[in-house]
């Protein structure tokens, strides 16, 4: 035993189903950021305005966070592998009809819905889980790891999908995403595993292999259950507050409208593809950071710092599209950095109040709030491009929202649910 021990340490199977975890989000994330690529093209061809294009995309942004609490009932039921794996085949499955739509009740159904809960399906509950399952040690590093795949999924896809937008038309950038969707299919089908003791591994930072305790609990009731017994506590409402000024701040108003906006002032749609993809490589070490820091700091105060720094940048953000490209450059270094670095100390925060058997699905609750704000924005900004015919005042209100986050979040007072809780430790 003594050897088959030492023979594992060499190489923990966990890193793998992370490594795995990430290409998965990475896609997801990717996919879910296609209409900031597709708002201008689909309003030439079929003329639908801004605020139409940006209905749907709020739809999908507020699925892809409400289905989150119930992702988590459900990977704790059937398992990783089989969850992801049937949400990749329905993202495909929707991206590969979306070439033929010609209405916008085509769209809404095929990415406010379809899409919205299938990317729902992978979002930040899936990382969380994963480092719930497969490690004790180094839970921080982990979920900053996953939640950065977000940005690495910009990173990755938008550059590319707006190339292949601007050179070839929208249809063969869909079926590119398309084709990106089956090889992680395939990928995952051969190499995920649920659980440690699947391939005879402890949780990392343990030495003692324990068989899961199957989930019991209504696939429906139970996160609705967490919802409740959440709700009583006061830690719970200021997470999920800042987290709404967080996705009002973040996807829904920049990941949704950054490339449009640059649009209005004259760059051309690849270059402001390149502006998210930068923020995806700064965000890449920003959130991994962050996880890192999480591990070692009182996360209220990184919270305070992220939300505080995240709303200087957008209030320099009016100021940028109306200078220099280099101050554009500027801030998507800035923000890059904050994009989502917010996740890590949340995430841990909320781990430290409910414990590790209700923490994944009351994050998710937490993470439906982000997704609400997200929409928000995602359909107010565009609103008020068609009143105004500018994104500055929706960039200066985020700004202030997000300092109103950052004085949010020291107030939120620390909880150790697993010291009341010993059952609960793993």
């Amino acid at each position: 035993m003594t050897n088959q021990v030492q023979v594992k340490s060499k190489f923990y199977y966990g890193w793998i189903v992370v490594l795995l975890t990430f290409v998965t989000l990475l896609v997801s994330a990717g996919i879910r950021s296609m209409p900031s690529v597709l708002m201008i093209p689909f309003q030439e061809e079929f003329g639908w305005s801004r605020g139409e294009i940006s209905s749907v995309a709020s739809i999908g942004i507020l699925l892809y966070g409400l289905v989150g609490p119930f992702s988590a009932a459900l990977l704790l039921r059937f398992g990783i592998r089989k969850v992801v794996l049937l949400s990749l085949s329905i993202l495909a499955a929707s991206l590969a009809v979306t070439p033929f739509i010609t209405a916008l009740w085509q769209f809404d159904l095929l990415w406010g819905l379809v899409s919205g809960l299938a990317t729902g399906m992978m979002a930040n509950v899936l990382g969380v889980t994963v480092s719930n399952l497969w490690f004790v040690k180094r839970k921080g590093l982990v979920v900053g790891l996953l939640t950065a795949s977000a940005a690495a999924g910009q990173l990755l896809f938008l550059p590319l999908l707006a190339r292949m937008t601007s050179d070839y038309g929208w249809r063969y950038a869909m079926y590119t995403a398309v084709a990106g969707i089956v090889v992680v299919l395939v990928v995952v089908a051969i190499w995920m595993r649920n659980h440690p003791s699947d391939v005879g591994a402890a949780p990392y930072g343990t030495d003692e292999v324990v068989v899961p305790t199957p989930f019991r609990g209504h696939l429906f009731l139970t996160p609705i259950h967490n919802l409740v017994f959440a709700m009583k506590n006061k830690t719970f409402w200021l997470l999920a507050g800042t987290f709404f000024f967080c996705g009002f701040s973040t996807n829904g108003l920049i990941g949704t409208h950054l490339i449009a906006a640059c649009g209005d002032h004259g760059m051309v749609e690849v270059a402001a593809a390149g502006l998210l993809a930068m923020m995806g490589i700064f965000d890449l070490f920003g959130t991994t950071i962050s996880g890192w820091l999480s591990d070692r700091f009182d996360s209220r105060w990184l919270l305070f710092w992220y939300y505080g720094l995240r709303g200087l940048s957008l209030l320099f953000l009016p100021f940028a599209l109306d200078a220099t490209p280099s101050m554009l450059v500027i801030f998507s270094v800035f923000y890059g950095l904050d994009w989502i670095a917010t996740v890590p100390p949340t995430a841990k925060l909320a781990g430290e109040t409910f414990g590790k058997e209700k923490s994944g699905m009351i994050f998710g609750w937490i993470v439906v709030a982000h997704q609400i704000g997200a929409s928000v924005a995602a359909y107010g900004a565009g609103l008020m491009r068609d009143w105004l015919g500018t994104y500055s005042q929706a960039f200066v209100i985020a700004g202030f929202t997000c300092f109103f986050a950052s004085l949010m979040a020291i107030r939120v007072k620390r909880h150790f649910a697993e010291r009341k809780d010993p059952a609960v430790q793993a």
